[in-house]
């Protein structure tokens, strides 16, 4: 370790199951020493060449661990064809990402027969940008793929898009309204969804036609696919799952993650199975699903969530955090572990989520009163700070 370090003291240090005064020693991009009950000691490292910050009446908690938001797309697909370098827009996603303290973000892309930023044609282009866009920033920025599920006839070119970028964390979708389908109705909202594909209302409508006649070809197509996934080491969940039915259909394909279960049911399905579930950080702070789905609130609070994520909205989890210690829900370390560790198990990184001696240096600096991010760092390094902080670390 190097004899240089920052010294955060005099701060209150949110620790796995406790929150009190403390100090953190950084060095070489990781916490070299925690201190807590005693700020400002340093104990055996006095001989450390670091340079002090009072974070007197700020917080020091892990960095937050975004497992799935799509809150980039915005950012690189402002207008159509107005824009072409997309890695230009990757470079202010992680400007927002630090603003709200996340350290690590997964990027979910979708890769859909729905078409235009959920098309195949657009995963690739943002997986190009976030090749070249990823290596530059302090922000562990990865990938994860939402995958329809009736898309099998283009699942070889998954696997190369997977091959090119190491992608670890595939997720299946099935957004087609198959019971009106079914029925020969038209779809809602299918003309806005056409425009948006690139097609006349008549083609997509064919289109989504055509793979809902697949469907009897689904599973078997899926239980080969998720066969090369594993091979590949690629971690595999489900979206939406809305029975326990549906969760064991997809457990059996090795997918361990059920990602924004709509009912208690599957949501108690899969803790009951060892499975992971994550649940939306925006459905917290609104107090309910916009889809009028199951409250998120009311998974937290049955004990069957282990990590929030931020959706479509990166603010929500710091927040969705802080609401659930307003609530009464629970206390600011459990609360907080939802955003962090939590994640971070999800993800397979036991590195990062936790201030503990050893860790990654992953840590926002916030004001709990207003949930107002002061400063992120990442791997040790300072991705996002502002006023009044500032003033204490220049």
């Amino acid at each position: 370790m190097s004899n240089q370090a920052l010294i955060l003291e005099n701060g209150d240090v949110l620790r796995r199951d406790a929150l009190g005064r403390g100090t953190l020693l950084i060095a070489d991009g990781q916490i070299a020493e925690v201190y807590c009950g005693n700020a400002g000691a340093t104990g055996g490292n006095a001989n450390l060449d670091g340079r002090k910050v009072d974070l007197s009446g700020w917080t020091v908690a892990p960095g937050i661990v975004d497992v799935h938001g799509d809150g980039f797309e915005r950012h690189v697909a402002v207008r159509r064809g107005a824009l072409t370098a997309m890695e230009h827009g990757l470079f202010s996603v992680e400007a927002e990402l630090a603003a709200n303290g996340i350290t690590t973000a997964v990027l979910a892309q979708f890769y859909s027969w729905e078409g235009g930023m959920r098309g195949p044609e657009f995963a690739d282009r943002l997986f190009s940008a976030w090749e070249q866009a990823a290596p530059q920033v302090k922000t562990d920025l990865r990938l994860q793929l939402r995958l329809e599920t009736h898309m099998f006839e283009q699942f070889d070119d998954v696997l190369r898009l997977i091959d090119r970028t190491g992608l670890r964390y595939a997720v299946f979708n099935d957004h087609l309204p198959h019971e009106r389908l079914a029925a020969g109705k038209t779809p809602p909202r299918l003309t806005g969804q056409a425009l948006k594909s690139g097609r006349s209302p008549e083609k997509h409508l064919e289109n989504m036609k055509r793979l809902h006649g697949l469907s009897d070809r689904v599973f078997g197509e899926l239980q080969a696919f998720s066969a090369e996934l594993t091979k590949r080491g690629v971690q595999i969940g489900s979206h939406d799952d809305d029975t326990a039915e549906k969760r064991a259909k997809f457990r059996s394909l090795g997918a361990t993650v059920s990602e924004f279960p709509e009912t208690i049911e599957a949501a108690q399905a899969a803790r009951d199975s060892g499975d992971l579930v994550v649940m939306g950080s925006p459905n917290i702070v609104r107090g309910a699903s916009h889809a009028g789905k199951v409250s998120a609130r009311e998974i937290v609070a049955m004990g069957l969530c282990d990590a929030l994520a931020s959706d479509y909205h990166y603010p929500s989890p710091r927040y969705a955090a802080l609401e659930l210690v307003k609530k009464g829900i629970c206390d600011l370390p459990a609360a907080w572990r939802l955003v962090s560790e939590g994640p971070a198990k999800v993800l397979g990184l036991t590195d990062r989520g936790v201030i503990e001696a050893g860790k990654r240096a992953d840590l926002v600096i916030f004001d709990r009163d207003t949930g107002r991010v002061g400063a992120t760092m990442a791997g040790g390094k300072i991705t996002y700070m502002t006023s009044p902080l500032a003033e204490r670390f220049i």
